[in-house]
Parts: C-alpha cells; structure tokens; sequence
C-alpha cells in the first residue's frame, strides 16, 4: 500500500511539474531532462510511469482539463439549485471554455488532436456539464432542437471559435468573435421566451423530452416508445 502511495505522489508531482513547463513554456520545454529537474526525480521514472514523453503530455492534459472541468461540475449543481436562468449560465460556461481554450493553448491543442480516437475522461466530463446546462434549457421549454443536436451545435462552434482564435496572432484577434458566435448558435437552438407561434408545440415536445425518462407508472418498453415518438415529432 506505501509503494503504490508512493508511485501515486510520484506521479503527481511530475505531472504538476510538466503543467508548469508546458503553461509557462510551451510543448517543447517539455523534455525528460527538464520535467525530471523540476519534478526532482531521476528519468527513468518518467519512462516507467508514462512510456514516452507523449505519454507524459497527455497526463498533463488531462491534470489541466480535470481541474478545469471539476470546477464547472461544481458550478453547474450550483446553478440547478440555485434557480439561476440556465440560458445565462450556458453563456457564463461559453465564456469560461473559451478562456480556458485562449490561455491553455498547448492543453487545448493535446485534448483536441484529430489523431486521437478515444476521448479522455476529462473530456468526457466535460460533455456532461455541457449535457446538464442543455438540458435544464430543454426543461424550461426553450429548446427548438433536440437536447443532443443542440449540444453538439455548442461544442463544434465553442472548438472552432477557439481553433480560430488561436490561429490569430494575439493582437489581431477578433475579441467579439466568440460572443457573435454564441448568439448565432443560441439563435439556432432556442425560443424566444416565451416560445410563441410555431416554436411553442416543439418547444414544449422538447421539454416533455428531457422529462420523460423520469415518468412514474411506465414500463422500460412504454418509456422507450414514446421517447422513439417525441425524437419523431422533434425531428419532423
């Protein structure tokens, strides 16, 4: 139990130790020597812990997004019971992503490779606060879309405005860039509140939507029917 402790702190302390280099530096202060130096440990104990130095980069990734994605976890339990307007808490997270992506652009660059197949788990945990901020928009009735399309329409344009960004020379940024490209998506994705006119018979199948698979009195099979009936209606 002490050795893996041990090989635990270890880890740690080498992961925190390259968070510095690569936020500090960029990618390419991360070599062994110099993360082994500041971690104040010999090599090989990268090599054993990681495999190879992308190995080591990816740990740091995922060191950065994990700390990064558990605060916004915490503020979205914060935001669902508090009653705050979900539609402002989804553009307060739009914001945060987007400085998270500007100042972290080596992490963003990592988590973000097209090369790499499996998303991490930080990643992932990222997805479901997204998800909880859709779907409390869902349950107010203020979706026009379905609670995974407009997902996915937040997270593509969130990548690409970031991506776009990045791409800039820092003073010949475009500052209203992301903002613009919010309300385009938002412009998409929602009613006006209160829905009127056409959107208000899809605006409230949207919101029965999120509340289905928590009805009392039905089956797994009933459940499912009628979750298969209202993406139907959505969809048309």
């Amino acid at each position: 139990m002490a050795e893996r402790s041990s090989r635990s702190d270890t880890r740690t302390t080498i992961v925190e130790a390259a968070a510095r280099l690569l936020h500090e530096q960029g990618p390419s202060a991360v070599t062994t020597r110099a993360v082994a130096e500041a971690a104040g440990v010999q090599a090989p104990a990268l090599y054993r812990l990681f495999g190879d130095k992308d190995g080591l980069l990816q740990a740091v990734a995922e060191h950065v997004l994990a700390e990064f994605v558990s605060t916004k976890a915490e503020s979205v339990r914060a935001e669902a019971a508090g009653g705050t307007d979900p539609v402002d808490d989804l553009r307060a997270g739009w914001r945060i992503q987007v400085e998270f992506g500007l100042t972290h652009p080596a992490v963003f660059a990592l988590l973000n490779d097209p090369a790499r197949t499996d998303p991490s788990p930080a990643a992932q945990s990222g997805w479901q606060v997204l998800t909880a901020r859709v779907h409390r928009i869902a349950v107010a009735g203020r979706l026009r879309v379905t609670e995974q399309r407009a997902v996915q329409l937040v997270h593509a344009a969130g990548t690409g405005v970031i991506q776009t960004l990045l791409a800039a020379p820092v003073a010949h940024r475009d500052a209203g860039l992301h903002e613009e490209m919010l309300e385009a998506v938002l412009g998409r994705i929602l009613t006006d509140a209160p829905a009127t006119g056409d959107d208000r018979p899809r605006a409230a199948t949207v919101a029965f939507r999120a509340l289905a698979p928590d009805l009392p009195g039905l089956s797994a099979a009933e459940r499912q029917l009628l979750l298969e009936w209202l993406d139907r209606t959505i969809d048309e």
